[in-house]
């Protein structure tokens, strides 16, 4: 199969106008705001809601378009939080950085997280479950609102125990199939949905790298598509010292057709794709 080239998946990227009212002429950048004590990285920086909020500014100033507000980790072996821990996390930081101009994305797979935080004005649900709840289906369905669909095997404390499939591209895309149909089902527009193939969540390195070769693939669902590659990939054994890494991974799968790039460094990644001239597109 022959692979398309940069100026075809550009092509292609101009198809979408729009992600929850944000235009998709250039990739959005998504700025990761954990308020956990356990996330990948960061997890522990910012329990403090005004500590939280201080960083929102600055992700925000450096560039991003979107907020992402997660209150659970669900990184490799995290163990669940309950509902009204999630949302003590969460909430009082959303109240304040819906303010700041960005979009704001929350990041859970609770439906009543959901509802509470659309009701301060979350514009888009990040559902690492892939809106596998029926009642979140309704949640989105009800309020408009944008959802991203990530795919993952299992829960976080056991999805890297299996990571063996037929043909992962022809899988993941028949996951995305169905998983869109079950929303259009629920009367969600196809409009409202971005797809994220789930790097790190139930797949190997060399996985990881060979979707990030076929992302154009995933055009054929007609949905904005969200990567999150952010300090997952390098030789050094601490991820904060993998920018170079990430950096590489994200340009390369913009130029592969990704049209959301979730990340930690903000900054680094704006100056990253104004240098491949994606900044300005």
């Amino acid at each position: 199969m022959q692979i398309k080239t940069s100026t075809q998946n550009h092509n292609q990227r101009s198809k979408h106008r729009f992600f929850a009212e944000l235009p998709l002429n250039k990739p959005l950048i998504m700025g990761i705001l954990n308020v956990t004590p356990d996330s990948f990285t960061d997890g522990g920086k910012f329990l403090d809601p005004l500590t939280a909020i201080k960083h929102a500014e600055k992700l925000v100033d450096e560039g991003a378009d979107i907020i992402d507000i997660g209150g659970e980790s669900t990184r490799p072996g995290a163990i669940s939080v309950d509902l009204e821990e999630e949302c003590r996390r969460i909430l009082p930081v959303i109240k304040d950085v819906v303010s700041l101009g960005a979009a704001v994305s929350i990041d859970t797979q609770k439906s009543n997280v959901m509802r509470r935080a659309i009701d301060l004005g979350v514009s888009i649900i990040n559902d690492v479950s892939a809106l596998e709840s029926l009642d979140s289906r309704k949640v989105i369905s009800d309020s408009g609102v944008s959802v991203i669909l990530m795919h993952k095997r299992g829960h976080p404390r056991s999805m890297m125990e299996n990571i063996t499939y037929d043909n992962i591209i022809n899988d993941l895309m028949t996951y995305f199939s169905k998983r869109i149909e079950s929303c259009l089902e629920a009367g969600i527009d196809k409009h409202q949905i971005a797809i994220d193939p789930g790097f790190g969540f139930g797949k190997s390195r060399d996985q990881n790298l060979l979707i990030i070769k076929n992302l154009w693939q995933f055009r054929a669902h007609d949905c904005p598509i969200l990567v999150g590659l952010s300090r997952k990939f390098g030789k050094h054994k601490d991820a904060l010292d993998r920018l170079p890494e990430s950096l590489a991974v994200v340009v390369n799968s913009v130029i592969n057709g990704a049209d959301i790039v979730r990340v930690h460094d903000v900054a680094e990644t704006k100056d990253a794709l104004a240098a491949i001239r994606y900044e300005h597109l």
